[in-house]
This record gives C-alpha cells, structure tokens and sequence, in this order.
C-alpha cells in the first residue's frame, strides 16, 4: 500500500497483521477476494490459514441467484484453502428431486476426494439430516454416497475428534459401515464426541444388534454420545463402562413415539456405568412418549440425569396423564435436574401444584421452560418462591395455553405480575412468560 496518502490511509499500512487477519474474518468471501486486490500485505493476509479454519456449504434445493453464487464461492474457497480447514459442516435445505441429489452425490464425491488428498488437520464434519430413506435418494446414488463417505471417513479417521450425523436415517448395516469407517485404520477409535441422533431409519431395534454391540466396542474415548433409545441396552451401557468411562461426560438420548422403545435396561447397568464415569449427565428428551408406565421403564433412578425434555408437540391422548410422572418419577433426580422442559397438551388436568411442588424439590434446577394449560396465578406463586430463595431459577420460560381467544385479562394480571417482580426480574433472570389461545 502507498505511504503517500493522509494519516488514516497511514494507520491501515502499518496495520499488524494480527489485526489484520481480525478484520478479514468478519468479512465474506465476495468482500476478502476484493480486499485482498489492494496490495500485497493484504493479499499475503487473506491466504492466512486462521481464515479457512470453519467453513459451511448450504447446498439449496431452490436456490435464488444469490444463494447459488454463495454456494458456488463457499465450494470454491473450501477447495482452494482446503488444506487449513478444520470444521467442516455440509447443509442440505430442501432438496426436492432426485437430479438435485444426484447432482448432491457428485460434487461430494469430488469435494471429499481432494479434502482426502490436501487436508491433515479437520477434526469436526457434520452432514446433518440427509434423510437417505426418502424416495428422491435411488438406490445407486445412495449407495456411491455412502461409499464416498465411508471412505473418506477412514482417511480422516486419526484426526476426527466430532462427527455429526444426525439424521441420516439409513439402514442399520449402512450405519455400522461408516461408524466402522473410523476405526478400519487401527480396529479402534479415539473420536470424542458422535451424534447420531435419528442416525437410524425409523422402527429399527438397534439396541438388540450384535452388529452395532461390536461398532460401538471399538470407540475408546467417548466423551459425547448422541443418540435414539432404540439404540439403548444393557450391552451398550456395558461396552462404554469398559471402553469410556475414564472419558465419557454427557449422553444425550432421544425418544421418539415412533422408535422401539419398550427394551428393558436394568439399573443395575446404569448404576455400574455411573460409577465407573463419575462425570456422567445424562439428558432425555421423549417427543409424544407421555404415557407414565413407558417413562417408568426409562427412567430410572439410577441414571444421573441433568435435563429432562417432556414434549407432547401438540398431540392430545387421554392416556397422557402427566400428573404421576410429575410426583413420582421426576423427584428422583431431585439432587441432579438442572434443566426441565415441558411441552404438553395437558388440557384435561390441572398441573400447578405439582408443578410447582416439583420445581421447589428440584435444589439445582436452573432452567424451565413450560408450554401448558396453567393458571396465571401460578407464575405470581413461583416468582414469589423464587424472590424467597426457595429455588434458584436462573430462565424462566413459559407459554400459558388458554381455552379462550381473548386472553386480554390474562396478559393483564401478567403484566402485574411482573410489574410486582420487576426488580427481581430484571437483575437475576432471563424470563419470557405469554398467554397462547389453544383453540
């Protein structure tokens, strides 16, 4: 850059370069490409290997011509800089027919092949919801997809830390194979943290698979482990006892309405685990899974758990009675829950004293969220416990179903409400608290 200009012309020449490379991170590629024409410092500044650490391709089913440039650049710039890249993640947004998957296919296909060959560094990818069970993925390009990553998997294997597959939703042989794919190189895998949430296509009992027994037995490291309760069983809880518990932190377990979920585990299983990891959270989250006595057969109060997810998403079943899992089950983690959310569609029955009954037991609870049939009085009674200090509410988050279309006087007394608790409100919590007409 010329010296010859005024002061602040001056005051970017001799920009450090750390500073430098700062500004050109906020900047996309259209505007880096740019700023790296205007001399050589800035254009030694954009081929910095700090810039192309984390990239993102958005493949689009419908693109505009804005995205479709977008897309073209993020492909490009991840090629040419392929060699510093350490995060990739790869968005699929509403692929719609099977010449855009084909289409899909092939350029993975080329976009592994050159990461396999240049990159030595990446240790997280995420492809999330590939949805390889719809129709639109034929047979052929499905199993070449599969094939590509698979083999790309096994090339990166010794550096991966972070897989995310969540929902992929293939076959249950389909998902051994790329798992497997991490630890072809040495017959074991040292990978942290895997999602496979929905990883499986749906109504597979996986928890009865020696196949998946055996991929699990071969990862050593395990800190984080995503995943459905279909894959859930005493021979799962005893091969990360043996293979993880020096390492293994969280379990983030979904359960689906639509997943096998009547496997019996024992507590026994839990309680060895538990042990063995002293650091273990375990976090639940049932979509549609309501009814007491299957939630009875999950939970366990053996298991540490840290976060419950209870969503009834909309659907309403007169088997669905929440009020014994709210006195009976939940208060066993009375020592443990830190995060409650309860989504439900409660309208034949009155929660609030329970409700409130078990947010009190709950000495650790620091975050609810509640979509519910509730009385407005019942927000006054827990901010009033929460001003005594008789729970530690740090979020509160609720959203006050009403039978009714008008639900003016309610926003009134809410707005009352807060103003009483204005003080408290504003200086200790993140609230957010709205009436909903469910009708």
């Amino acid at each position: 850059m010329e010296d010859d200009g005024g002061p602040e012309q001056r005051s970017w020449a001799y920009l450090p370069d750390v500073c430098l490379r700062h500004v050109f991170h906020w900047l996309d590629d259209r505007d880096r490409s740019r700023a790296a024409l205007v001399c050589k410092k800035w254009s030694c500044a954009m081929h910095s290997g700090s810039l192309w650490r984390c990239r993102t391709i958005t493949f689009y089913g419908q693109p505009s011509r804005a995205r479709t440039l977008e897309f073209q650049s993020a492909l490009w710039y991840t090629k040419k800089f392929g060699k510093y890249l350490k995060h990739l993640e790869i968005k699929l947004s509403n692929p719609y027919n099977t010449p855009f998957i084909k289409k899909f296919q092939v350029i993975m296909r080329g976009l592994l092949s050159h990461l396999g060959k240049c990159n030595s560094h990446l240790v997280s990818l995420s492809i999330k919801y590939l949805e390889l069970d719809c129709l639109i993925w034929k047979n052929v390009v499905r199993a070449q997809f599969i094939k590509n990553l698979a083999a790309f998997l096994k090339r990166m294997s010794n550096q991966l830390d972070y897989l995310n597959l969540k929902g992929a939703r293939i076959t249950l042989e389909e998902g051994c194979e790329l798992l497997n794919s991490l630890s072809s190189l040495t017959n074991r895998s040292f990978i942290s943290e895997i999602n496979i949430e929905d990883f499986f296509s749906l109504h597979l009992s996986v928890y009865s698979s020696a196949l998946f027994h055996q991929t699990m037995s071969k990862f050593h490291r395990l800190t984080t482990l995503t995943f459905n309760y279909n894959c859930m069983s005493d021979e799962l809880l005893d091969i990360l006892r043996e293979h993880s518990s020096h390492s293994l932190c969280t379990l983030n377990i979904k359960c689906h309405i639509h997943d096998p979920h009547g496997q019996v585990v024992s507590g026994m299983s839990w309680a060895n685990l538990a042990k063995r990891a002293p650091k273990l959270n375990v976090n639940f989250f049932f979509e549609r899974v309501m009814k007491h006595d299957h939630l009875a057969r999950i939970l366990l109060v053996e298991i540490p758990v840290r976060s419950i997810s209870l969503r009834s998403c909309y659907f309403s079943d007169p088997d669905w009675t929440m009020r014994p899992t709210l006195t009976n089950l939940l208060p066993a983690y009375w020592h443990g829950l830190q995060k409650l959310t309860l989504e439900l569609n409660n309208d034949r029955e009155l929660l609030d004293n329970e409700l409130l009954h078990l947010i009190l037991s709950c000495k650790r609870l620091l975050f609810l969220k509640v979509w519910a049939f509730l009385s407005v009085s019942f927000m006054e009674r827990l901010l009033q416990n929460r001003a005594e200090r008789k729970c530690i509410l740090t979020t509160i988050k609720v959203r006050i179903y009403t039978a009714q279309e008008d639900s003016t006087e309610e926003e009134r007394l809410l707005a009352d409400i807060y103003r009483k608790f204005k003080y408290l409100i504003d200086s200790e919590l993140n609230y957010f608290v709205i009436t909903y007409p469910m009708v």
